[in-house]
């Protein structure tokens, strides 16, 4: 189940994704997981409540049995 976060006036994609993932470079996964608020909000308002997904883990590419 997704958290969610409430903006406060001001706030952005790539600031919403750096406070709540600590990296902005997470806005694209961010966008993703909230594709029915991208063309409502650039500078959000106050009040929207933004879901904000776990990240998945990161794929080094290696396979498992190198671990």
């Amino acid at each position: 189940m997704a958290k969610k976060y409430k903006t406060i006036s001001g706030d952005t994609w790539d600031g919403i994704a750096k406070k709540c993932y600590g990296d902005e470079m997470a806005v694209t996964f961010l966008m993703q997981n909230n594709q029915k608020l991208l063309f409502n909000y650039f500078v959000f308002p106050a009040g929207v409540l933004v879901d904000i997904e776990e990240l998945p883990e990161e794929d080094d590419g290696l396979p498992t049995w190198r671990y």
